[in-house]
């Protein structure tokens, strides 16, 4: 590796002759020869494609109310010479609007400013975490600075409740007859990573939501076990787009929690929509337990509908490779989906053997379906399955109102961007964070706030 200047010193580049051990090494050459490439377009079986279900145009549809939720991250440099330090700012919208208001702006030729204010009934929330060589006056490190601001977070006040409330209502499962007396957290984040689990009591929970142990307080968001991506050395970064998709999943759980809660039967008319599928990744995967056991119950006792669009990913290239004619046979043709069985996603999309792998098993609590609209567009979608088996061999019936949710989606297409749909392309429009100038006057910002406080 090259090691660039810090003072007059000419840079250590890379030689530019060294690739060619590289090419002429055997063991490389071998190596390469036993890979394969993904699949494409003519490696597709056309029988598979004509497995799809042809979605119903007249489907009832029950939705009057669609609420979305969308966030995103940016780092700031708040020292860029050594040793440099970062922080992370997160944004997250939770959108809310009437399907009556958006049929009527579809009837419009002329489109006004007081219409489009319909469509803008937002909720902002708004996060900072330090992710390099920072620490929180008193705090003793990094990782415990994250822990407390994750926290704080959490404990904030939203309208006479907060989402550690939700939280708690949903790791115990309190919406049930029977909730949980304990949870299991995998480590302990005043112990080393690996030291072993902690029982945490519902029973014994403190009222500011944290539990007392013999090697430190517990805050109830350590159930997210993100004390496990950070290092105190190289950073936290590793775990921002973790939190980013549990908090989205998480500001949904509050919302549906407020519906069930005060108007229950207003869950036959709510369609929430995350953007992203339903799933956790890495050190917050276990949470998909939890939602499943949530998304069943409502199902069972009430009604969910719920989906999970995804924009970017070998998903949607693959819905992109099979929108074009399949070994010259008609593509997946206009108002059909696909139930995304284990064995397709592992053939086509995902290296890997489905005879030994269970795509899914330990981050989702939804199964994969792309759909290509009637008027043309593709869809990829995550929609609530009963168990993890559900994606062996998926069937119709195990997925959540599908076909009720389909008809929504195709309903709220959005001509401004590719596959897009109004609600997830307005919250995105309105707390999305870009480099330029969002960036920069974050990092302006961090600075001073930080020098004041000297």
């Amino acid at each position: 590796m090259g090691i660039t200047s810090r003072s007059a010193k000419p840079s250590e580049w890379a030689a530019k002759i060294n690739h060619t051990h590289i090419i002429n090494d055997p063991y490389i050459k071998a190596f390469l020869e036993n890979c394969e490439f993904p699949r494409d377009s003519s490696d597709i079986d056309i029988r598979d494609i004509s497995s799809s279900v042809l979605l119903d145009p007249s489907t009832p549809n029950p939705i009057k109310y669609i609420l979305a939720v969308d966030g995103g991250y940016t780092t700031a440099d708040v020292k860029k010479n050594f040793p440099s330090a970062q922080f992370a700012f997160f944004q997250f919208g939770a959108i809310l609007f009437k399907t009556d208001d958006l049929d009527a702006l579809s009837e419009k030729t002329f489109i006004f400013p007081e219409d489009m204010r319909k469509l803008h009934d937002l909720q902002r929330f708004k996060l900072a975490i330090p992710i390099k060589n920072i620490v929180m006056k008193n705090e003793t490190s990094l990782s415990s600075s994250v822990r407390t601001a994750v926290y704080n977070f959490f404990m904030m006040d939203r309208d006479h409740s907060c989402f550690m409330e939700t939280l708690k209502w949903l790791i115990f499962e309190e919406y049930s007859d029977s909730p949980l007396s304990s949870y299991v957290l995998a480590s302990n984040p005043n112990l080393e990573v690996g030291s072993g689990s902690v029982e945490l009591k519902r029973t014994s929970i403190n009222k500011d939501y944290t539990f007392d142990t013999a090697a430190g307080q517990i805050y109830l968001t350590d159930v997210f076990r993100l004390h496990e991506v950070v290092d105190e050395e190289f950073g936290a970064g590793g775990l921002l787009g973790y939190l980013t998709r549990t908090i989205e999943q998480i500001i949904l759980v509050h919302f549906i929690r407020f519906v069930f809660r005060h108007q229950p039967k207003l869950l036959d008319e709510f369609l929430f929509i995350s953007d992203g599928p339903l799933s956790f990744a890495g050190q917050t995967a276990n949470m998909h337990l939890p939602l499943r056991k949530l998304c069943n119950f409502l199902k069972k006792k009430r009604n969910l509908f719920l989906v999970g669009l995804e924009k970017s990913g070998p998903f949607v290239e693959h819905a992109q490779e099979i929108s074009s004619s399949v070994n010259g046979n008609p593509k997946l043709e206009e108002g059909r989906y696909i139930l995304l069985s284990n064995d397709y996603i592992y053939r086509y999309i995902i290296p890997g053997d489905s005879s030994r792998m269970l795509y899914g098993s330990t981050s989702y609590y939804g199964g994969k379906v792309i759909f290509h609209s009637y008027d043309d567009q593709f869809y990829v979608l995550t929609v609530p399955v009963p168990s993890k088996h559900s994606i062996r061999n998926p069937e119709k019936n195990q997925y959540a109102n599908l076909e009720e949710v389909l008809v929504n989606v195709q309903k709220l297409r959005c001509d401004m961007y590719d596959d897009a749909i109004v609600p997830v392309a307005l919250v995105n429009k309105l707390v999305s964070l870009a480099n330029h100038p969002s960036k920069v006057l974050l990092e302006k910002f961090s600075m001073s706030a930080m020098k004041n406080n000297k």
